[in-house]
């Protein structure tokens, strides 16, 4: 059957990237109809998984505080927030891109995050200082690091339901249970798209213009294997179960380009005892719980006793992505986190979740002895080894790159090295769980998707994970959803444009 309502613009997904597009699109005075494959308890993609934490560039508190749900909160005075200019962000990504110049996506994201930043604030979505995970006390001040501050007030959760808001009192149209199966095509341009219900009901609903806000392939084991590796099929899926490649295939049919790195991913370890798809049985503010990402606080060992991996190579914001895909590719796809009683005090809360799986004892031998598959002997042989290479006349000091490392090992710690030898002893076991693709199409500035010889195909525009060239072999935290909200901005506001001239 066929919808009787056309609509300017329908929006495929309902994540952060497809409602920031919605909005944009309202804003120019666009007819908007959200299309979500999930019911209303699902909705919102990956991004209701997330903690919401969003990195832009800001010069200072002045930029900060217009954004802040609450910026008269006590704290706030005794907060050092520091700067994080453009340069630094974009050196920051440089960080991730082995070598390559940052992208004309890249600097897309870096030159209009503050301006989309702003925008949302100004739509009523507001932050708040990330203090447990981004700070640490120094001398009665709050010291916050590796230029990631605010997270959305909600975090995830809060920031799709604030952005949904946002869009429906901007007189956009949402409709769940509604999963797009093809696109409606006339003399090449796309005019529409196929939906299908959970019932089966298949409706056609004709558009202006349409726009891809349906993730990546994160949930599609075959593509997981075909671009990222066999290891990948092992892979815990953080997010949401539906994004399976769709936008990607559909596009590809209308002869879109691949573009991006198809051969990496956002990655983190993960609680190695989580269900897929991060817990369906649990609200979604919880399923961010199972990370583990305070392994720079202790030492991470694989089945055969092995450190793997620089646990203090840099601030966690800018490892968890490379480890996660680490961990994974270790024997069994498993690792454990070892700590002692000296870091109870700085580890996250998801090591305190009521969920959280961990082996503990009052001994080094005791608590190997419980961990399956471990060579206990080898492992304990390397946590004496670690032990007598900790510089311990280097201050310890969690707000900075502290350099108290070891030396003379294989393998040493840079950063924030500690004896592991005060009871109680705990080892958590991790995995690596997937939270995006990185490969997606090539966009030009409004959005529009491009074909190789990089003419747009009329009336298709992305945003999202679907945009690549963003990411390739990591990325510093909290970008990701920034992405999201300058590449919906854009593709929201170009496929409204598109349309008004049609």
């Amino acid at each position: 059957m066929s919808d009787p309502q056309k609509f300017d613009i329908v929006i495929v997904g309902s994540g952060s990237a497809a409602l920031c597009a919605g909005l944009a699109a309202r804003e120019a005075g666009a007819s908007v109809l959200v299309v979500e494959k999930a019911d209303p308890s699902m909705a919102g993609g990956n991004s209701r998984y997330t903690a919401g934490a969003m990195r832009f560039a800001y010069d200072g508190l002045e930029d900060l505080l217009p954004l802040l749900a609450n910026p008269d909160d006590e704290r706030i005075a005794r907060s050092d927030f520091g700067s994080y200019t453009e340069s630094q962000f974009g050196e920051d990504l440089l960080g991730f891109n082995d070598g390559r110049p940052l992208s004309p996506e890249q600097l897309a994201l870096v030159g209009e995050s503050l301006r989309a930043m702003q925008w949302l604030g100004n739509n009523g979505v507001k932050f708040e200082p990330i203090y447990e995970r981004q700070s640490f006390e120094k001398d009665g001040r709050h010291v916050f690091w590796g230029g990631l501050t605010l997270a959305a007030a909600g975090e995830g959760e809060g920031l799709v339901d604030a952005e949904l808001e946002a869009f429906r009192s901007a007189g956009g149209t949402i409709r769940y249970d509604a999963g797009v199966t093809g696109l409606l095509t006339e003399n090449d341009d796309v005019c529409g798209v196929v939906t299908e219900s959970s019932g089966g009901e298949r409706t056609n609903i004709a558009a202006g213009a349409v726009v891809l806000a349906c993730g990546g392939f994160e949930a599609n084991d075959e593509l997981r294997v075909e671009h990222l590796g066999d290891d990948w099929v092992a892979a815990k899926v953080r997010g949401t179960p539906h994004n399976t490649g769709m936008g990607l295939t559909l596009s590809f049919d209308l002869g879109a380009e691949p573009y991006g790195f198809y051969q990496g991913c956002h990655a983190t370890p993960m609680d190695a005892e989580m269900p897929n798809y991060g817990n369906l049985e649990i609200p979604h503010f919880e399923r961010k719980n199972y990370r583990k990402i305070c392994y720079f606080l202790g030492i991470m060992v694989n089945a055969k006793g092995e450190r793997f991996v620089d646990e203090g190579k840099d601030f966690r914001n800018y490892t968890y992505a490379q480890f996660g895909r680490s961990v994974l590719e270790q024997p069994g796809h498993i690792a454990w986190q070892l700590f002692d009683s000296k870091t109870d005090d700085l580890l996250y809360g998801e090591y305190r979740f009521h969920d959280a799986h961990f082996t503990e004892a009052d001994t080094i031998d005791g608590l190997l002895a419980q961990i399956p598959d471990l060579d206990t002997a080898a492992t304990k042989r390397m946590i004496d080894d670690y032990n007598r290479a900790v510089v311990d006349t280097v201050p310890f000091d969690p707000t900075v790159k502290d350099g108290r490392g070891t030396k003379g090992l294989k393998l040493n710690k840079t950063n924030w090295a500690q004896t592991i030898d005060t009871p109680p002893f705990r080892a958590y076991p991790v995995t690596g769980g997937i939270t995006f693709t990185y490969g997606g199409l090539r966009v030009d500035d409004t959005g529009a998707v491009l074909r190789a010889d990089r003419s747009p195909i009329n009336g298709l525009y992305a945003c999202g994970e679907l945009v690549g060239g963003v990411f390739f072999a990591g990325y510093p935290g909290g970008t990701g959803l920034t992405s999201g909200v300058v590449f919906g901005r854009r593709a929201g506001a170009g496929a409204a444009a598109a349309v008004s001239r049609a």
